[in-house]
């Protein structure tokens, strides 16, 4: 960490200092400025919103009425936005029809929308940040090694790599990675728990549980993994990993697999042919057509319809836009390692769709198909019509005052001072691509539980350990367990989450005490004043 002398002398001290580009940061510096803060956005990113704006507009929401304040606002300006007839520019807005509309009232005051094109949310919260009139710095990466300057247990300032310098009372990390909870030394952990960590029968190695169907069991017949079949001798094909994928419930630094929730569309006007990606090797997809000729058909099963005649397109199925075991190292490395894997999933993603358009080898019924669609010509559009934010499901996650877990999602364990609710699925992806006792492909790694209706989240998964940092709130790498975050990592969870760790920030500043000290009673009569639903509705 930098030396206290090497602060600007002038700097100007803010309230609360965000570092982050994502739903949560603006959601969060919206909530700042509120409270009469003076706040600044200190983002890696040139485009806000991350994954929400970023592709995934079809939003996965799991019960719409536990989520409320400044997220549900978003999901009205959705709405309204999609009100005008200039919002049609493809589509005719009765053809789409009311997709995933909710919160319905007589005068459309809390009428909601829930799916929607990237530069749509892109607008939304830009404009949120104008409004509010919050100054933005963008394409400012935090100095990792030196850039964090703390006194007594507070962060006073952090560094930009342009050198820099943004002094604070409060600091908000809004990150996927959790890039300033790492460097201010708060405690952090990656990977799987095991069963046995923290008593969840969901945990860990999964090599014996199939759960959703991103597995080889969807499939007519057993995959052979060997480049010459029934022959370990060969070789492994690409993609899939020769080594033992580890004990059963045990716990492991595997990642769940990253992709680009890609912005397709069918519509010929708008759409750009699949580009062919530099360094495009159709060995890669082996595994792929040993699939087609396994009986597998289910290649356009997650291309979900966002207006204006556009997709929101997903993972899905056994081998499909997920780089499953290619992102290992990502949520510790180097920013110069972490550009690499993300060239690296851009390849393969970009390659994969080429491939099935183009390959004599791919069916022919899904080819012509795939050849009808291409990207989105009005998206993206400084970024060759391709995302600009990789889908980083899960990186570090923060060991902090209370650690969440599967069981408290489950209701099994009460869950103490809730800040926010949850319902989705338990939703983690593939880790790793292995080979089975039988000679066959498998993947592992696939969670889909249900918590069993909404569930609390607690104020100390937002806090740092006060022995660590008391001037510090995480609203997306918060504490938790694997299981845990993998329904916590719901972008409308994020933004929810985001207003609340600026309202804990702000009332530290007011209150002049630690984050850990907020009295609870306090925070949640704000918190309900601004319109957060901490417990679940009762059913009318």
């Amino acid at each position: 960490m930098a030396s206290l002398f090497s602060m600007q002398a002038d700097a100007e001290t803010y309230d609360v200092v965000i570092y982050g580009g994502t739903s949560a940061a603006v959601t969060a510096a919206v909530q700042a400025k509120r409270m009469n803060q003076s706040v600044i956005v200190v983002s890696p990113d040139r485009h806000l919103g991350g994954l929400t704006s970023g592709g995934l507009g079809w939003t996965d929401t799991g019960n719409k009425y536990v989520i409320g304040g400044l997220a549900k606002e978003f999901y009205q300006a959705v709405y309204r936005h999609y009100q005008n007839a200039d919002s049609w520019n493809f589509q005719q807005r009765a053809e789409y029809g009311d997709r995933a509309q909710g919160h319905r009232a007589s005068d459309d005051d809390d009428a909601t929308m829930w799916v929607f094109e990237p530069h749509v949310a892109e607008d939304i919260f830009n404009a949120l940040i104008a409004e509010h009139q919050i100054p933005v710095i963008r394409d400012a990466w935090l100095d990792r090694e030196n850039g964090v300057v703390k006194k007594d247990k507070k962060i006073v300032s952090i560094t930009t790599l342009d050198g820099e310098t943004y002094s604070g009372r409060q600091f908000i990390d809004a990150t996927y990675e959790g890039d300033l909870v790492a460097a201010a030394g708060v405690e952090t952990t990656t990977g799987r728990e095991s069963v046995a960590a923290f008593d969840e029968p969901h945990a860990g190695v999964q090599t014996g549980i199939r759960h959703h169907q991103h597995h080889f069991g969807v499939l007519d017949h057993p995959v052979d993994p060997y480049v010459v079949p029934g022959d370990p001798s060969s070789g492994v094909i690409p993609r899939v990993s020769s080594d033992p994928p580890g004990a059963d419930g045990s716990g492991d630094d595997r990642i769940q697999a990253y992709c680009f929730r890609t912005c397709f569309t069918n519509h010929a006007p708008n759409r750009v042919p699949f580009p062919k990606p530099e360094g495009y090797d159709p060995s890669q997809y082996e595994v792929l057509v040993r699939c087609f000729e396994a009986g597998w058909k289910d290649v356009f099963k997650k291309f979900d319809p966002l207006p204006n005649f556009k997709t929101d397109t997903n993972n899905h199925g056994p081998v499909s836009f997920d780089n499953i075991g290619y992102n290992y190292d990502y949520p510790d490395a180097s920013y110069e390692r972490r550009a690499e894997i993300i060239r690296e999933h851009e390849t393969y993603q970009k390659g994969i769709l080429y491939f099935i358009a183009h390959d004599p080898r791919v069916p022919q019924a899904i080819q012509e198909e795939m050849q009808r669609w291409g990207l989105a010509k009005d998206e993206f559009t400084d970024n060759g019509n391709w995302p600009h934010q990789i889908y980083v499901r899960e990186a570090r996650r923060m060991v902090g005052k209370f650690i969440i877990t599967e069981n408290h999602l489950r209701k099994k364990i009460d869950t103490p001072e809730s800040v926010g609710m949850g319902s989705y699925s338990i939703d983690s992806h593939n880790t790793q691509r292995y080979i089975s006792p039988e000679g066959t492909v498998q993947n592992e790694g696939d969670i889909g539980v249900s918590t069993r209706g909404p569930y609390e989240i607690a104020m100390g998964c937002l806090l740092p350990r006060s022995e660590q940092c008391v001037n510090l709130t995480v609203p997306i790498c918060v504490s938790s367990t694997h299981m845990a975050f993998g329904s916590i990592r719901m972008e409308p969870v994020f933004m929810i989450l985001g207003q609340s760790a600026a309202t804990l920030s702000a009332m530290a500043n007011e209150l002049e005490t630690d984050v850990q000290k907020i009295r609870y009673d306090r925070l949640k009569k704000r918190l309900l004043d601004d319109g957060q639903i901490l417990h679940t509705p009762p059913r009318s």
